[in-house]
């Protein structure tokens, strides 16, 4: 029963990533890809996570923790990179 509940979890999750890389590819902005580069990054660690549990493998835990705590870094690093050049955020 559990099995299939994290099967439905994942397949969610799948179709979020589809809607994100459309959203991508459409971005009208640097923070709009921004925004969907953070979704991407918090949909892959909860993939991790279901992954983790379904297939018993705790060493996909911490992989999960690597790419939560690289998101950190992406966002300082975008907001580092906007302060720098303020009239460029909307550019495509």
């Amino acid at each position: 029963m559990l099995e299939s509940v994290y099967h439905i979890a994942t397949i969610f999750l799948l179709f979020t990533l589809a809607g994100a890389l459309w959203r991508t590819v459409r971005g009208p902005s640097a923070a709009d890809r921004l925004m969907t580069a953070q979704l991407f990054g918090t949909t892959g660690v909860a993939l991790l996570l279901l992954l983790a549990e379904s297939l018993g493998m705790p060493a996909l835990r911490d992989v999960a923790l690597i790419f939560a705590l690289l998101a950190i870094l992406v966002v300082l690093t975008f907001v580092r990179n906007s302060r720098r050049q303020p009239g460029r955020e909307g550019e495509r």
